[in-house]
């Protein structure tokens, strides 16, 4: 290293802890009108100024207005090897306070040192990266998950430098947008949606999140075009949507009683008749649907199958069923499958109370009922001492409220008969003595 690039290694690794020049630069327009545009670098790139960006080199003058007219201003441009290897330039011109560059070069980078101030900046020649949008088109190797897009023109990356020597990209910030579903939760559906992506550049081909209806895709930007008032937009011939998705719900539908043992919960299943509801919402390319039943939570044994994507299932016997929702598209290679619902269900458990005390206190012991759980047949009579049929119940939930023919029966001993059946197979004959406790 010579003696001058030692020196200006030196000035860069002070860099870090220099003041911000207490000068100001400046740029006039190219020859084409066209204001030399300005961007902020990272502060790790030691670009105190930035990066500007000027759509052609030609007519491009830089001022750097000096703190006072009697300071030294010199002027140092560095390549991509960074500002180790900085030389002085040529071709500055001063003004009093002010120094000139009338010949500046593209995609270079420049130290301006007064006194023991410096200022780092780094310039893009955009006529060497700049943007063409010719056409867009659908790449061949899509999948579920992402659309592959190729253009025909050029977007590829704009490159800088640090001060050291290290690769930064200048974001063209193009703008991707096209129309996709999105579930919204307010009206349990999937309504259409604009989406809009920020890409910094392209290499080849674009990948984006695969659209969940058909669209079309429109590139536009860049920044520095529309920044000059001329922006550019090309749009893909229709895509037809390949990727699916749904959404899905199980709701219980029977209501817990307050005598049902264990009722009240926020688990699928419980006691037996279980009635659970199973809602799919697809995406448009979803044509082939299925909710999947099965005793197993990796589905090896699939014991039913429903196409339906709205279907109310009975659960009625004892143990865990494991269900779930797939969908496909039209020829089987895109499938998506929902979440994995469990519902169990317990063992059968029939108690009968023997007394209660219709008439006295209201809604406190004023009704006969049993305490139940999984029981998916009922059938029970109670009869006076006579054997005079008082009241029958179907379903374990209701009860007797000491009422017969609309009115209250007097106090004393009953007799109640019950047949009944649980999800896990057992069966009850069960009989016995209700005293109603004098109510007057």
């Amino acid at each position: 290293m010579t003696i001058h690039n030692l020196y200006i290694a030196i000035l860069l690794a002070l860099a870090a802890t220099m003041p911000a020049s207490a000068g100001t630069l400046s740029f006039e327009a190219s020859s084409t009108g066209r204001k030399v545009l300005h961007y902020d670098a990272p502060a790790t790139s030691g670009l105190t100024a930035g990066v500007y960006v000027a759509d052609v080199m030609s007519g491009v003058t830089a001022t750097y207005n000096a703190s006072n007219e009697y300071a030294t201003v010199t002027w140092y441009r560095f390549s991509n090897l960074g500002g180790g290897y900085a030389e002085p330039v040529q071709g500055v011109s001063h003004n009093g306070a002010q120094s000139i560059l009338s010949s500046v070069q593209g995609d270079m980078g420049y130290i301006v040192e007064e006194g023991d101030e410096r200022t780092y900046f780094w310039v893009v020649d955009y006529s060497r990266h700049a943007l063409s949008l010719d056409a867009l088109m659908i790449g061949a190797d899509n999948d579920c998950a992402t659309t592959a897009l190729a253009i025909a023109g050029n977007a590829s990356p704009i490159n800088y430098y640090s001060i050291n020597g290290r690769q930064l990209t200048l974001s063209r910030e193009l703008k991707l947008s096209y129309t996709t579903l999105e579930w919204n939760e307010d009206s349990q559906q999937y309504d259409r949606t604009d989406v809009s992506e920020t890409i910094d550049a392209i290499e080849g081909s674009i990948r984006t999140q695969a659209p969940l209806c058909s669209t079309d895709f429109t590139l536009s930007g860049d920044r520095f075009s529309v920044a000059w008032g001329e922006p550019q937009s090309i749009t893909s011939p229709s895509y037809p949507a390949i990727s699916v998705e749904a959404h899905t719900t199980a709701t219980q539908l029977n209501e817990a009683y307050d005598n049902q043992i264990g009722g009240a919960s926020d688990a699928l299943g419980g006691s037996a008749p279980a009635q659970i509801e199973f809602v799919a919402n697809v995406t448009d390319a979803a044509i082939f649907t299925e909710w999947q039943f099965s005793k197993y939570n990796d589905f090896e044994d699939i014991q039913l199958r429903v196409s339906d994507t709205e279907y109310t299932h009975t659960f009625d016997e004892l143990g865990t069923v494991y269900v779930r929702f797939v969908c496909d598209n039209a020829d089987g290679t895109c499938q998506f499958t929902g979440e994995t619902y469990q519902i169990n269900i317990g063992e059968s458990s029939l108690l009968c109370p023997n007394a209660f005390s219709p008439g006295a206190s209201e809604g406190v012991n004023d009704q006969w009922k049993v305490s139940y759980k999984s029981i998916v047949s009922f059938e029970c009579h109670i009869f006076n001492r006579w054997g005079e049929k008082m009241c029958s119940l179907t379903d374990p939930s209701q009860g007797w409220d000491g009422k017969y023919r609309g009115k209250l029966v007097p106090a004393g001993v009953y007799y109640y008969t019950i047949k009944a059946r649980g999800a896990d197979g057992r069966k009850y004959n069960l009989s016995g003595d209700i005293n109603i406790i004098d109510y007057k």
